[in-house]
């Protein structure tokens, strides 16, 4: 087992920890990654117009967009499905014209140096040269220097210099350079601990978790309002450190519990994840104090929510003593992308837990809501029933469903009944049991999330190029061998079943034979995720009440968008330019390949007709999703007494029509 740095105790603070990430030459290769990013995400959701100034070669056209101070940005971008933009960073230039700007490059010295600073690389000098040639030549510029370009690099220069381009108010700007300036912070710590893609091939699934480098959509996807950088330094996922969780016993006068029909008593459940050793010192940890354990639930907690939430918000349970502090079980847990869920590397035949931690992060307070955790064990045992039940899910898919087989929530006295109270105070104090993914593996399988297929190494080597290489399969064949795993089982929820999970980089899991070839899918995150159809169906009469009530509904020409935008324009988006730049694959053949696998699908079962015309992949156009509009628009960083749902703008083609083609 490898060996992870973790204290004896994780509700102790992390050893003293320096910053050695934190360098200009590093700092500036984050920022450019991520300004491109900006610029083609913000692009894609219309929120910004760049204008074609000039035609391309394979690498893109060239394109400018003014900024508020009378200033202009050109940049190279090709165009992809759905209407996406992929930005060449070393590209990226800045055109001054007229007086001094409130906010001078010169003076700041963050737009300074070369391109090789830029990116790294001999293509950003290259892309750098094109983009000068592309404005004109100084001597064009005679009579006025400051318009000759020069390499821009900086998104939070961006952000204060565009924010009336964007249309974002003070309060929104002011929380997203903050935002994007600890993502960059997180990111720059990536650069400087990743390894190359090969050794990545040789982690377990846990350990790759902490070397990904988030949500591929959103802009200030590492965002993590709330903690410090001491914080980031022990509970990020990049950070890489195991941690042992303290427990906590409540009374069960505030708390309750659920799990599936093997795990219905808590006890059930505590007799597989806490040695008798453990069991019997909680115990006697309350005995200590006067209170019967009988009378009482057991849960870990997230250090860090201990202190910050708990403690503070329910001091009045402490007192009398419905909340009793406990010791840590002695197991080591890794953070995992979604950073409340910890898995067991001690024990890996123990659950993964999920915690909530109030932290803001990819647009939601991270919390557990109070009912729909109670609800969690019932959705999965309908879910899964589906897939017991069902030849082709069960056999020819073998698809892995990771349960929420068990379940604590603790209502807060006064929070949980005032509707009109932020949602974050509703969700402060829980804990949900997932099955372990190592006890569903067959002997030589490995498992991967689907999110690290789009990872690239310090030397620019796709993760998905290793894997192929390894498998020793065509590219073609590869991938065909990966929409064959992930996509009939996600189809077939969905047309039988009027159910759709949200397939995203993070809860799809590819599972792969010794060969590192793809051969079935795992997918998690139930109660928050799962959608069924408005429509009523047969197959919905025998739900119980209790899921019928806390799942979602959507109309049948939404309920598609789950696969659409969860696993096509989140994931597959970004994934078939690599795989055109590295595996030789075109994107067009790529999509074909993504359709075929959906029409051998509806080949193999005709009496579905009726149910692929309701829900119809294949529509010549799809609305758009927006999720960074949400923070720059919608929602910013105001409270609300919901969660926020993404935002429609527009609508973009569907690269899956018949007709349909990359760039349409």
């Amino acid at each position: 087992m490898p060996k992870y740095p973790a204290s004896n105790d994780a509700a102790e603070p992390c050893a003293s920890h320096s910053t050695p990430e934190l360098n200009r030459t590093g700092w500036d290769r984050a920022a450019v990654r991520l300004l491109a990013k900006m610029l083609g995400e913000f692009a894609y959701e219309e929120v910004i117009e760049p204008a074609a100034v000039g035609k391309g070669d394979k690498s893109g056209d060239t394109y400018s967009l003014p900024l508020d101070d009378g200033a202009t940005l050109r940049f190279r971008a090709r165009r992809g499905v759905y209407g996406s933009w992929r930005v060449e960073a070393g590209s990226i230039t800045e055109i001054t014209a007229g007086s001094t700007t409130a906010i001078d490059a010169d003076t700041t010295g963050n737009n300074a140096g070369s391109a090789t600073a830029n990116a790294g690389s001999a293509t950003a000098i290259n892309a750098a040269h094109r983009a000068q040639d592309d404005a004109g030549s100084p001597a064009e510029a005679a009579g006025n220097p400051r318009s000759v370009p020069r390499p821009f690099r900086d998104p939070l220069q961006f952000l204060a210099r565009a924010h009336r381009l964007l249309g974002i108010d003070g309060a929104t700007l002011g929380h997203l350079i903050r935002e994007v300036t600890t993502t960059l912070a997180a990111d720059a710590r990536l650069d400087h601990n990743a390894v190359s893609a090969a050794r990545l091939a040789e982690l377990d699934y846990a350990e790759l978790e902490g070397h990904q480098t988030g949500h591929p959509w959103l802009v200030a996807n590492k965002g993590r309002l709330g903690f410090s950088a001491e914080d980031m330094a022990c509970f990020a996922p990049e950070a890489r450190r195991a941690v042992r969780l303290p427990w906590i016993a409540v009374s069960t006068r505030i708390a309750g519990y659920r799990g599936v029909p093997r795990l219905a008593t808590p006890e059930q459940l505590y007799a597989q994840e806490l040695d008798p050793s453990v069991r019997r010192s909680f115990d006697a940890a309350l005995r200590a104090r006067g209170l019967d354990p009988r009378e009482y639930l057991f849960l870990p907690v997230h250090p860090w929510q201990w202190d910050e939430w708990i403690v503070p918000h329910f001091a009045p349970a402490i007192a009398d003593g419905d909340i009793v502090r406990l010791h840590p079980d002695g197991d080591l847990r890794l953070p995992q992308q979604s950073i409340r869920t910890f898995t067991n590397v001690a024990r890996k035949d123990r659950h993964t837990v999920k915690l909530p931690l109030s932290i803001l992060n990819t647009l939601v307070w991270r919390g557990l809501p109070t009912e729909r955790t109670l609800a969690a064990p019932a959705v999965t045992a309908w879910v899964q029933g589906r897939c017991e039940s069902d030849p082709f899910l069960r056999d020819t898919c073998g698809v892995i469903l990771l349960g929420e087989v068990a379940s604590v929530a603790v209502e807060h006295p006064l929070y949980d009944l005032l509707p009109e109270t932020p949602y974050q105070f509703k969700e402060i104090l829980g804990a949900i049991w997932r099955e372990p993914l190592h006890t569903r593996l067959a002997a030589g399988e490995r498992a991967r999330t689907l999110a690290s297929l789009l990872h690239t190494d310090p030397e620019g080597r796709a993760f998905v190029a290793e894997l192929v290489t390894r498998s020793g399969l065509a590219p073609t064949v590869w991938l065909t061998r990966l929409f064959g795993a992930l996509l009939p089982p996600l189809l077939h929820f969905l047309y039988r079943y009027g159910t759709v999970f949200s397939p995203h980089g993070e809860n799809a899991i590819v599972v792969f034979d010794d060969q590192d070839v793809p051969v079935r899918l795992a997918i998690k995150d139930f109660v928050d995720d799962v959608n069924i159809s408005a429509r009523p169906l047969p197959e919905h009469d025998s739900m119980p009440d209790a899921v019928r009530r806390i799942l979602l509904t959507e109309s049948p020409t939404f309920l598609t968008q789950f696969i659409h935008s969860g696993l096509f324009v989140g994931v597959f988006r970004y994934l078939s330019p690599l795989c055109e730049e590295q595996l030789g694959v075109p994107e067009d053949e790529f999509w074909s390949l993504v359709r075929a696998e959906i029409v051998r699908h509806h080949a193999r079962f005709p009496e579905l007709k009726d149910r692929f015309e309701m829900f119809d992949m294949l529509t010549p156009r799809i609305e758009r999703l927006c999720l960074n509009r949400n923070r720059l628009h919608v929602d910013g960083y105001r409270d609300r007494s919901q969660r926020p749902h993404a935002a429609v703008h527009g609508t973009v083609p569907n690269p899956l029509h018949p007709l349909g083609r990359v760039g349409g």
